[in-house]
């Protein structure tokens, strides 16, 4: 495949025009599934407390999250830990028991990826995609690998939900020699990690994290169709054609910078340019799109519910540091 990205310099012009011929009804309905699914890692992040705290306000939860997700946004990945801190805070248990409860969050956003990738991977045959036979078998190939990786990933889980209990007991044991001062400040921090991990003890506690764990990758999709549906006429994409997009630019997004939001924008023009054969003018501005909706919007509610908090610009920073140290 010759790359579109080094073939011609850029076309403003048709930029413009694409984004006069756009359907905004759809970009703006977007919005609705890309907030609501803040909502949701509220609701998933109550499961995870409530070892510790039974009933959580979710509106601590839901402002940590939006707050967290600004963060994200604005700093890189250092942002990340802004909001369990923040949770600890608002809901007063400890810190440690929270980026337990982030690890978990990770986790089982990791495992939808994979399965969300293993699955568009293997049906890329389906779609309209422009790739030769046999790299459509080995994107077929691979995805059952994902697969694969996201069982491997369930397993971790599962051990973590199982043998957490004895893994402190022996980390403890191990740490006997430490002096008195010493060997309790890790008590602390190890039992209270392990507390953070004891959501997923519970079936049914379980049963609600893969829940909203599906119903936010659902949200994501619709927030992906809805972007899609607003460039019908010029970027024609089936649903799967946007489940394999959406696969994509999910690991892309792992790749944070600050005040960018990471490889997510790269890794979407890529895969419209050099799998749906998109003209790069159109990829830019669909990426673009998709950034804004699923990375910037947040931000400026993010920032208005963290100065009515009395958080800062500068507190915000200071908050993502002092949490990842």
């Amino acid at each position: 495949m010759h790359s579109q990205l080094a073939s011609r310099s850029f076309d403003w012009k048709l930029l413009a025009a694409t984004l006069g011929n756009l359907h905004w009804q759809w970009l703006a309905l977007a919005l609705v599934p890309a907030f609501a699914s803040y909502y949701g890692r509220a609701l998933r992040w109550a499961v995870f407390l409530r070892p510790l705290k039974a009933r959580p306000c979710i509106m601590n939860l839901l402002g940590a999250t939006v707050i967290g997700f600004a963060a994200i946004t604005l700093f890189g990945r250092p942002g990340e830990f802004v909001r369990p801190y923040l949770i600890a805070r608002k809901e007063q248990v400890p810190v440690p028991s929270q980026l337990a409860a982030w690890v978990l969050e990770r986790m089982f956003d990791l495992l939808m990826a994979l399965a969300v990738f293993g699955f568009a991977l293997s049906r890329i045959h389906t779609a309209t995609v422009r790739v030769g036979p046999n790299l459509t078998w080995v994107l077929a190939v691979g995805g059952r690998i994902v697969v694969l990786l996201s069982c491997a990933v369930l397993v971790v889980l599962l051990a973590m939900r199982h043998f957490a209990e004895p893994l402190r007991r022996w980390l403890l044991r191990t740490l006997r020699f430490l002096p008195e001062r010493h060997f309790l400040k890790f008590e602390r921090l190890i039992t209270t990690f392990v507390q953070g991990v004891e959501s997923t003890k519970s079936d049914g506690a379980l049963f609600l994290i893969l829940l909203y764990s599906i119903a936010e990758w659902v949200l994501f999709a619709g927030c992906f169709w809805c972007v899609a549906q607003a460039y019908v006429g010029t970027i024609n994409l089936t649903f799967v054609d946007v489940i394999i997009f959406m696969g994509f630019v999910a690991f892309g997004s792992t790749i944070q910078i600050p005040g960018i939001g990471g490889g997510a924008q790269v890794v979407a023009v890529l895969v419209l340019t050099e799998l749906f054969g998109t003209k790069l003018e159109l990829a830019t501005s669909f990426a673009i799109f998709i950034w804004i909706i699923s990375f910037v919007v947040v931000v400026p509610v993010g920032l208005i519910w963290a100065l009515s908090e009395g958080l800062n610009w500068r507190k915000l920073r200071d908050l993502g540091q002092e949490a990842s140290q």
